[in-house]
């Protein structure tokens, strides 16, 4: 069975809001890595930012401890 994009959970809300917003965040994840930059997308696992430089992350949402923006 098919996992359904929750769009009415407040978290999917915001990071659609980061999106439209082109906002620069901080993901930290629980390796202790931090990464910054604008979130580009989101799906069902993973959010994709693109950092300063151009290059474009593929994060698991599992993998972070939290976003700061």
């Amino acid at each position: 069975m098919a996992q359904e994009f929750a769009t009415g959970m407040p978290s999917v809300r915001q990071i659609q809001t980061l999106i439209r917003d082109r906002a620069r965040i901080e993901v930290k994840l629980l390796t202790g890595d931090l990464l910054i930059g604008q979130v580009i997308w989101q799906d069902l696992d993973c959010i994709c930012l693109q950092a300063d430089d151009q290059s474009k992350h593929q994060i698991w949402k599992q993998a972070i401890g939290f976003l700061k923006y």
